[in-house]
């Protein structure tokens, strides 16, 4: 699996995780949600997702989007 893959996988994650949460706990949680879909907008214009620098030194291969 290419880091493009898991970025788009854990995002995926994360955002059904949160509206799940914003139904059973608090409605706060759309914050995150918001935050990861900030974040997806803004790395699709500049390049650079926060993620990567993480999977990297996990040994992740790079895909296409994020090398």
């Amino acid at each position: 699996m290419t880091i493009d893959r898991v970025i788009l996988a854990f995002a995926g994650a994360m955002i059904l995780i949160t509206l799940l949460l914003s139904q059973i706990h608090s409605a706060y949680w759309l914050w995150f949600t918001a935050f990861v879909g900030a974040n997806l907008l803004q790395s699709s214009f500049t390049g650079f997702c926060p993620l990567v620098k993480i999977l990297k030194p996990l040994g992740v291969k790079p895909g296409p989007a994020f090398d």
